[in-house]
């Protein structure tokens, strides 16, 4: 089976909202290499880079569906690793589909979500609130803390991260939950769960402060993985276009260690 890349990327950008939900401009969501010929095969993967390029090409695929694209640099020459993955991507005549917010923000396909239902944790409601989407999710529970940050460990080993938590009080239990997948210890994100009576926040990745922040909020943070915690997102799209669109597709797995 084969679909038009035209075709195949308006029902995403409908499916996604991409015209109305906000991004940071270097994210440029939808299509942002185009091909020749129709789409015969999907690969899906978190990161447009010449690793995951050169394992679509080998794979025989022609549409790379990523969460990161190729342009978070901003505007730049095509020169170095830049051009190189250009060159690669016309050589092999692929093109690349990248959806960021988009994704994150979707009921059924965003990280978080997929994230919540793998730890097997009932959302009611959304967290990080960006303009006005939610780019995580949040519920509520009564679990040992130290439980769920096992069942975490459990979950994102075999995608190659080593979870990690800040401090975890003597008892601590879980009563309120929120998940945001990335780079989801920021600023805001740690204000939202303080605000909103979160104790423990699962995020992929943060910075070193915001570890010591967590403390002083009574807030506990679990960091799962930037990788681990974005390949959900990008298979479960893949997989519904599949069935869709009757095209077959795979997962790219290329970890960064982050």
């Amino acid at each position: 089976m084969s679909v038009a890349l035209t075709e195949l990327a308006a029902y995403l950008d409908t499916e996604l909202a991409v015209a109305t939900t906000p991004d940071y401009p270097p994210a440029l969501n939808g299509v942002q290499v185009g091909h020749r010929g129709p789409v015969t095969r999907i690969a899906a993967a978190v990161d447009a880079s010449l690793q995951t390029i050169a394992m679509a090409a080998d794979a025989g695929t022609n549409l790379l569906l990523v969460h990161h694209g190729l342009f978070w640099g901003g505007l730049r020459p095509l020169t170095g690793p830049h051009e190189a993955r250009v060159r690669a991507l016309f050589a092999h005549d692929i093109a690349v589909y990248s959806a960021h917010l988009p994704l994150d923000a979707h009921a059924t396909f965003g990280n978080s979500a997929l994230l919540a239902r793998e730890l097997g944790l009932s959302v009611t409601g959304g967290f990080a609130k960006h303009q006005h989407i939610h780019c995580g999710v949040r519920g509520d529970a009564d679990l040992d803390t130290a439980t769920l940050i096992a069942r975490v460990r459990a979950w994102a080993e075999p995608w190659g991260h080593h979870t990690v938590a800040s401090a975890v009080p003597a008892g601590h239990r879980t009563h309120r939950w929120a998940i945001c997948s990335g780079s989801g210890a920021q600023v805001d994100t740690l204000r939202e769960a303080y605000s909103s009576g979160v104790d423990t926040l699962i995020v992929g990745e943060g910075p070193h402060w915001s570890a010591v922040e967590a403390a002083e909020y009574g807030l506990v943070i679990v960091y799962a993985g930037h990788y681990a915690t974005e390949t959900l997102g990008v298979r479960a799209l893949a997989a519904h276009l599949e069935t869709r669109f009757g095209v077959p597709w795979q997962f790219l797995h290329a970890p960064t260690g982050l």
